[in-house]
């Protein structure tokens, strides 16, 4: 799997992995446990990644109400990542602020997760690289 550019089928199978280790007991590397932390306070997930041969090619659309739940765990996997190095510097406390104000860490993630949709479809939509200030910006307007 690409590290920095996964395919939606990468994506898909790095989860569907990820749940039938866990389910069998075993050994997860540190990228994969901070993921299965993710999951973990996702169940409504976990049926789909129960079963990849009925959910492997399932299309979920913003259209139709859905929540893609690969992007979902994807998007809170970055923000994890990001925190737990403090890239961009400064988003650690970003995210702990944003806590203190919803009274809930997953709910702080969630809004750094909009925060960050929205600074990948605004580099997308420009051409540009992704803005650390623009993005730190954001968060400070949410807490």
């Amino acid at each position: 799997m690409s590290l920095f550019n996964p395919s939606r089928d990468e994506v898909r199978e790095f989860f569907f992995g990820l749940w039938r280790k866990s389910q069998a007991g075993e050994m997860l590397t540190p990228l994969e446990s901070m993921a299965l932390a993710i999951v973990m306070e996702h169940p409504e997930y976990h049926a789909i990644l129960a079963h990849p041969d009925r959910h492997r090619e399932r299309e979920w659309t913003p259209e139709g109400g859905e929540t893609n739940p690969f992007l979902h765990l994807s998007m809170h996997l970055a923000v994890e990542e990001q925190v737990s190095i403090d890239q961009p510097p400064g988003i650690r406390a970003a995210v702990a602020r944003l806590a203190t104000a919803c009274d809930s860490l997953h709910e702080a993630r969630h809004t750094v997760m909009e925060c960050l949709a929205e600074m990948l479809w605004q580099a997308q939509r420009n051409a540009a690289g992704f803005d650390n200030a623009t993005y730190l910006d954001c968060l400070a307007r949410k807490s």
